[in-house]
């Protein structure tokens, strides 16, 4: 059987390359291949188990329109072209009545390449005047901390947290998310370095971390700016970095001062000479570094506690050296040229913040949504308020589009569905926000049934609305897209990390044909920060007192749960999902997670269906105590679907639709729930 070479481009920052086995064009395996060195052969069960996904019977196979009532589930059968024209119809409807702007186009990127969205599809909407989505549900705010401080310097790339002596996970679970980070932090300790985990709840064994500080919800930022204050008492603080390297030091040296120990302590509900540990430990070891995950952003306050964060090896010293710094996310480094893949000038129109969904579709007037496109995203689980979004989907002046591969809790409320390939079968340019290579993923498959790829049905639409659409498809398209990237992509030029996109991608497409993977050079196959990578900002100094986080960067505010509704409700990321990808069959009847002190003080028991709720709604679901997790919080698991709980309902319906002060980022873990018998 033909063992043929693909690209894992799910949401998560290791890239996995991948040998599938396929017999009569069926896909029999998926196992690791060794062409990415930092996946080396290994992969999650979540890829292993994908021919479940393509061959399972959620499968969107052919076109079909909703012939029962919105959320009933009931579809028939229709050919492409009159499922195109139906589309093609009713858009130009609305535009005639209403304007482009009512017709939003709802997606979110995090498991495509750069093919499958940001091309044809922007094209479209682009053309037709629609709305536009500030896509912020993830990664907003560290992305405006990192840029304020940073410039988005080139992260750490995973294979040098193998040389860090301290290592801090702050709001990041790699076992589930990451879980090519694991060899390197065992290695780490081997050599004789610790790790120190920063998150309400203790992810990792004592095999992995020496160290655990179960900070409270949105409280990270009080206690970095506690270990900064800290390590400046004890004469711990790099001053003579800070003065090279750094601008705005004495302010956030100033802001520090305001949070010792034990005013952090008491706000993130742990010690104070554990807080204080963890700084020490951290100052004393060279190499040291930071692993920020996006954990800690998900709150109104996100962008300041990810910029304490961020600040801290500036205020220790902690760069110029392999293992040193800290790692985020590496995505800025590839310097996309993304409007050299549209084409169409940007419209000039509203912007819908995605967070806000449900409220768009009940209260937006000037004009009103009329149509939603949604594609390569599930938002009636994965966006915050669901009950109100699950409202507004069932308006029957809605018209809504689902463009998916299987059949998601949001098709259910469509009045067309289209059915779209899965990675296995279409052409993708794989980037990485983890690693620092590109590779390409070709089909093993024909697509399964009657499902097309983004690029395609995108393509149809605009040819349906009689839309001239010249810019580049397939090949073409493939070949500008690698002639979009800059950044120090290895033989392309001198090694800069600020190069100019090349003019013509031939080159690039057929040298990944033979080696199947493009590094970069930094100069080096990693980059070191303040040593071959410096921040991307006018001076390449970090700016630690950046205007563009307001009059104060690093504000802490007050918690925003109340008596009735005490407990803090948090959904990470789990080892059976991939956002919502796969949980159609990887999880069965979930359990809410908690304390054994806060199950006793309710009289919950374990095993029992208990109410989760606010003012928002309720969650049933099954109790589970745990005794890793930290007293007050709870926890139901991230990606969810509603078949997982006793009532349909997820964890986003408890979660309220306020946004982050900068960058308008999800706040997930801000909601504050209270835990009850049903």
């Amino acid at each position: 059987m033909p063992e043929l070479h693909s690209v894992c481009p799910l949401d998560c920052p290791d890239r996995c390359s991948l040998d599938v086995t396929v017999e009569a064009e069926r896909v029999v395996s998926i196992t690791g291949s060794r062409v990415n060195p930092l996946t080396d052969g290994f992969i999650c069960a979540k890829v292993r188990d994908f021919p479940r996904r393509v061959y399972g019977p959620d499968r969107l196979l052919h076109p079909m329109r909703r012939t029962g009532p919105k959320g009933s589930g009931r579809f028939e059968a229709i050919s492409w072209d009159a499922a195109i024209g139906s589309i093609a119809r009713t858009f130009e409807a609305i535009r005639r009545e209403f304007g482009g702007e009512a017709i939003l186009p709802f997606s979110y990127g995090g498991s495509n390449g750069l093919l499958t969205q940001g091309t044809t599809d922007e094209r479209l909407f682009r053309s037709i005047g629609a709305s536009r989505l500030a896509r912020t549900v993830c990664a907003a705010p560290t992305g405006a901390a990192s840029d304020a401080l940073y410039g988005k310097m080139a992260s750490v790339d995973f294979p040098d947290f193998a040389q860090a002596r301290f290592i801090i996970i702050w709001g990041a679970n790699p076992k589930h998310s990451n879980i090519h980070l694991m060899p390197y932090l065992k290695a780490a300790r081997e050599a004789g370095g610790r790790v120190a985990l920063i998150d309400p709840r203790r992810t990792m064994s004592e095999r992995y971390v020496d160290m655990h500080l179960p900070v409270y919800p949105g409280t990270d930022g009080a206690v970095a700016l506690a270990m900064i204050g800290h390590l400046d008492r004890i004469g711990r603080a790099d001053r003579g970095f800070l003065e090279r390297h750094t601008a705005g030091w004495e302010k956030l040296l100033e802001r520090a001062r305001a949070y010792p120990l034990e005013r952090a302590a008491a706000l993130a509900r742990v010690e104070a000479r554990d807080i204080a540990a963890i700084a020490e430990a951290y100052a004393g070891a060279e190499p040291a570094l930071i692993r920020c995950g996006w954990g800690l952003e998900r709150n109104r306050n996100g962008e300041a506690a990810v910029a304490a964060v961020l600040a801290l090896p500036s205020v220790a010293g902690k760069f110029g050296v392999p293992g040193g710094g800290y790692a985020l996310s590496s995505s800025s480094v590839y310097q996309v040229d993304d409007e050299r893949l549209v084409g169409a000038p940007e419209a000039r129109t509203r912007i819908i913040n995605m967070n806000r969904l449900g409220r768009t579709l009940l209260e937006e007037k000037a004009p009103p949504v009329k149509a939603l496109f949604v594609y390569n995203c599930n938002p009636a689980v994965t966006v915050p308020d669901q009950n109100r979004i699950l409202e507004g989907l069932r308006r029957e002046d809605l018209f809504t589009v689902v463009f998916d591969q299987v059949i998601t809790d949001t098709a259910a409320y469509a009045d067309v569905l289209l059915p779209a390939t899965t990675f296995l079968e279409h052409t993708e340019l794989s980037t990485s926000y983890g690693t620092y290579t590109v590779m390409l993923a070709e089909p093993v498959i024909p697509p399964v049934g009657e499902a097309k790829s983004n690029e395609e049905v995108f393509g149809l639409i605009l040819r349906g609305m009689g839309i001239d659409d010249p810019r580049p498809r397939g090949e073409a398209l493939l070949r500008e897209a690698l002639a979009a990237i800059g950044g120090p992509l290895a033989g392309a030029g001198p090694p800069t990390d600020a190069r100019a996109p090349a003019s013509d991608g031939a080159d690039r497409l057929e040298r990944l044909r033979r080696d199947r993977i493009l590094p970069f050079d930094f100069p080096g196959s990693r980059p070191v920060q303040f040593g071959t990578v410096f921040p991307r900002t006018a001076d390449r100094r970090a700016d630690l007192w950046p205007a563009a986080l307001g009059p104060d960067p690093y504000a802490v505010l007050d918690d925003p749960g109340d008596a009735d509704h005490p407990l803090a409700l948090i959904s990470p990321a789990t080892d059976r999902t991939i956002s919502s990808t796969l949980g159609e069959f990887n999880h069965s009847e979930v359990r809410l997670e908690m304390h054994p002190r806060d199950a006793d003080a309710r009289g919950l028991r374990d095993g029992q269906v208990v109410r989760v709720h606010n003012g928002l709604g309720e969650v049933r679901v099954l109790l589970k105590i745990n005794p890793d997790l930290r007293p007050g919080v709870v926890y139901l698991p991230k990606g969810i679907w509603g078949r997982h709980t006793r009532n349909g309902r997820v964890g986003t319906a408890l979660v309220p639709d306020t946004v982050s002060a900068v960058s308008g980022g999800a706040c997930f873990n801000d909601a504050r729930v209270e835990v009850g018998p049903v």
